[in-house]
């Protein structure tokens, strides 16, 4: 079984809000397979960052807003009725 990675992405919505782009489209403008793609999406593989920067480059975007790590100082905290806020811990 593949270990997932903590790295995750917009690719999908960018997708859909850059007139339904297919995966195909998108492996194409840049060099891989759709399987890849779906992959990347997934969060099954990470990409490369020479292929995560051309991801951002077909969208106008910086890699920030594609891609995102969680940040080791924030942590997840549990108010009631809430499960979106966090912490920082000091």
């Amino acid at each position: 079984m593949v270990k997932a990675t903590r790295v995750t992405n917009s690719i999908r919505a960018l997708r859909f809000a850059s007139g339904e782009m297919t995966q195909a489209a998108l492996g194409g403008s840049i060099g891989v397979t759709r399987q890849t793609i779906i992959a990347i999406e997934q969060g099954r593989y990470s990409p490369s960052l020479e292929v995560a920067f051309q991801i951002a480059h077909v969208f106008g975007l910086p890699l920030d807003a594609v891609f995102h790590y969680p940040d080791p100082h924030i942590r997840p905290t549990s108010p009631a009725g809430s499960h979106h806020e966090t912490e920082r811990n000091r």
